[in-house]
């Protein structure tokens, strides 16, 4: 039986096949490349799948690493029920993907994991990527694990704790008077002056962290009993995970292991960054940059994602949209979350929540939906200050 299926890397644009047992990052045409897999010789199903370790290899036949797998234990994260904040919000079949509680912190241990297995298993040594945090994050954990260099760049005002996990693991992190999108540009500089030896691990640049990603897609449709839910909410930077359950649904249609409509896809962003809610608003298949892009939920501070054009086709294909909350509405969130249910969650995975009730509110979405937000980091990786009293000893309580 092989383990991984893999079959060949297509260009998500122009469709240029490319040999997927070499180093690739972006087609000729400048677009992301997509692997590919031979599913009509997948012979296993759901019933095989769940007697296998409970973490994403267990889909390993429709992920592309052949035989060097890098982890840390990483998947199955716990699908939540959200009984408390699904009366809040009109909507009693709420349930979260909490992504909080991976290695890292954050899902992004999910598209480290695998690309960095396959980067080593195609001689990768060295690579370089721009950041937000909790991405360098992963991938300089999983890059010391397999004995590879890494080189960073993080705008200054990144979280520090992400600053600290990327620095602690060894990675040469730099940080920068600026966005993503400026460290983008620096990283890609850095890359052409090293005559070869670094590898671009950004966003979509690489083939294989949207197969990571996808991951969460095959993991919700399990959970369920091997059923897709009415609605998924995910918040939407790069929107590599969007895009890449969108792909995890298609691969499982044809595979058998789905039936039935897919799940209308919705893109969160926010107020202060929401390229991809401004085209899908006008009806457009690609961005346009966002101009001075800022929020508290700085994992999704992408002005222009290289994917938009992807994450634009998944919202269309399944009827879904794109909202985007202010920075207000996604903290009272946080906070009601932790109160309600006891999850302390990322500002990225409440403001899925803050769109949750504005969606019910509208009426798109139906109080009888069922529907599945991405929790997509611990708020622990977010520490914020609280206003508790302070007392000397001997004081009285209460």
């Amino acid at each position: 039986m092989s383990f991984s299926h893999l079959s060949h890397l297509d260009c998500s644009r122009c469709a240029e096949r490319y040999d997927a047992d070499e180093i690739h990052n972006l087609c000729v045409c400048g677009s992301p490349l997509l692997a590919r897999y031979d599913l009509g010789s997948v012979t296993v199903g759901p019933a095989d799948i769940s007697g296998r370790p409970p973490t994403l290899w267990r889909y390993h036949e429709v992920l592309p690493v052949r035989e060097r797998v890098i982890s840390m234990g990483e998947g199955m994260t716990p699908l939540l029920p959200l009984p408390a904040l699904g009366r809040e919000f009109g909507v009693p079949g709420l349930l979260m993907k909490d992504d909080g509680l991976f290695p890292t912190g954050s899902f992004k241990a999910r598209g480290a994991a695998v690309g960095v297995s396959r980067a080593a298993e195609l001689g990768v040594r060295a690579f370089a990527m721009p950041s937000n945090g909790n991405a360098s994050a992963a991938w300089t954990a999983y890059g010391a694990r397999a004995g590879m260099r890494s080189v960073v760049a993080m705008p200054e005002s990144a979280p520090l704790i992400n600053r600290t996990e990327s620095a602690i693991t060894g990675s040469q992190l730099y940080l920068v008077r600026g966005h993503i999108g400026d460290c983008g540009q620096m990283i890609g500089a850095l890359i052409a002056r090293s005559n070869g030896e670094l590898f671009d691990a950004s966003t979509l640049k690489e083939p294989y962290r949207i197969e990571g990603k996808k991951t969460m897609g095959y993991e919700i449709v399990e959970q369920l009993g091997w059923r897709s839910p009415d609605v998924i909410v995910y918040p939407t930077g790069g929107g590599v995970g969007l895009i890449g359950i969108y792909k995890a649904l298609r691969e499982m249609r044809e595979l058998g292991w789905l039936t039935g409509p897919l799940p209308r896809l919705v893109a969160v962003q926010a107020g202060g960054c929401a390229p991809i809610v401004a085209a899908f608003e006008a009806g457009a298949t690609e961005s346009t940059a966002w101009p001075n892009p800022k929020t508290v939920a700085f994992g999704i501070t992408v002005p222009k994602p290289l994917g938009d054009f992807l994450i634009l086709e998944a919202l269309y294909a399944t009827n879904g949209t794109a909202i985007a909350v202010d920075d207000t509405d996604t903290l009272a969130t946080q906070a009601l979350c932790a109160r309600l249910e006891g999850t302390f969650i990322c500002p990225e995975g409440a403001a899925t929540l803050a769109a949750v009730r504005r969606l019910r509110d509208s009426g798109w979405i139906k109080e009888t939906e069922e529907v599945v937000v991405l929790n997509t980091g611990s708020g622990l990786k977010y520490p914020a200050e609280v206003d508790v009293p302070t007392l000397d000893p001997g004081d009285r309580l209460g």
